[in-house]
């Protein structure tokens, strides 16, 4: 019998295909600090056209596409960023607008489903009038939203924000990492989803697939700008445009294989047992998953069973199944599917879950 592990952690997992690979030994390089990689100018003229914005910057990461965007917008001592307190920014990203950048970073209550109140963000907002305040210059949101499950922004909500923002002389950055995700889930296109937004970071080795890369978004003198940025921090590449292959690759598969991981993330939700051990805690509309667990079970110890197995389960499953699962909080478990797992995987991971579920039954 042969072991499976499905590794459900996160959706930056997944491995080059071999038609990504053939892609990738292909392509045509240059240097890309001279801007002379063909494969490089043709993945940003691809995003930028994409989403509907006038030019695109490849970077090595979607921190440093956050920070780097962060640096262009706020280009004067004593700035201010508006960000949601559950966002990756204020997460995930080590605080690196404040360590880095000298940002100040205001935070903002997220509702359940990624937003926030409007009203309590208008009052966060300060400006040059008063000298004892730093001054708001960038909100970021992000769609989908990671913590908050995958969710997906509704436009009501961006089109009301771009209007408050208009009338404070703010800009809107979108934290889009898995924006490919809102729209395939939402039915709209990247382009009138970010419609209202003036930079954006566009993650490719998540979802997507590509094995490193991100592109930062927006108008020609913005990007220019933070061109200079990504050279200060580092992130200058030179014949990257086997990286670029990969990512353009990715671009073309994304419909297809990101729909099939909505597919599965809803396949898996649906088919675990929920009750007094796990209760589904997010409303499953892309490709994460999270179950809150009973006060009574250590997170740390439910996740390790998942990654074992033993005899008796072996001869009750008929299977040798891992599960790689994550922790969004000290009670909730995250789980994302991924160009890498099957809806064959998902079945496997759903037997396991609930075999797990009910020997932790158990013990409440």
């Amino acid at each position: 019998m042969q072991e499976k592990l499905i590794e459900l952690r996160s959706d930056t997992f997944t491995k080059p295909t071999p038609e990504m690979l053939q892609e990738m030994i292909k392509a045509e390089v240059g240097d890309s600090v001279y801007n002379e990689d063909p494969t490089v100018i043709k993945l940003e003229q691809a995003v930028s056209d994409l989403f509907g914005k006038e030019a695109a910057l490849f970077v090595p990461s979607g921190t440093m596409a956050n920070l780097a965007a962060m640096m262009t917008h706020c280009n004067e001592r004593g700035c201010d960023i508006i960000v949601g307190d559950n966002s990756h920014f204020n997460l995930w990203e080590q605080g690196n607008v404040s360590q880095i950048a000298g940002i100040y970073c205001k935070q903002i209550t997220n509702n359940q489903d990624g937003t926030f109140d409007l009203e309590k963000f208008e009052h966060l907002i300060s400006d040059h009038t008063d000298c004892h305040c730093s001054r708001t210059k960038v909100v970021c949101i992000e769609n989908t939203h990671n913590q908050c499950g995958g969710r997906v922004l509704p436009m009501s909500f961006i089109q009301n924000l771009r209007e408050i923002c208009n009338r404070n002389d703010i800009m809107i950055h979108l934290d889009g990492a898995r924006i490919m995700n809102a729209s395939i889930a939402s039915g709209l296109s990247v382009k009138e989803l970010c419609q209202h937004c003036d930079s954006i970071n566009f993650c490719l080795s998540k979802g997507l697939g590509a094995p490193i890369g991100s592109v930062l978004i927006g108008k020609k003198d913005f990007i220019a700008r933070a061109k200079r940025v990504r050279k200060a921090l580092g992130g200058a590449m030179r014949q990257v445009g086997l990286l670029a292959a990969a990512c353009l690759h990715a671009l073309q598969k994304a419909n297809e294989n990101l729909t099939k991981d909505h597919a599965n993330a809803i396949k898996l939700a649906s088919g675990i047992s929920t009750g007094s051990v796990v209760q589904l805690d997010n409303k499953v509309e892309t490709n994460i998953v999270h179950l809150k667990l009973h006060p009574n079970i250590k997170i740390a110890d439910f996740i390790q069973r998942l990654a074992q197995f033993d005899d008796d389960e072996v001869n009750e499953l008929r299977t040798i199944t891992r599960v790689n699962a994550g922790e969004c909080d000290y009670r909730t478990i995250r789980m994302l599917t991924n160009l890498n797992v099957s809806a064959e995987d998902i079945d496997l991971a759903i037997k396991k879950i609930n075999y797990v579920i009910q020997k932790f039954q158990q013990s409440i």
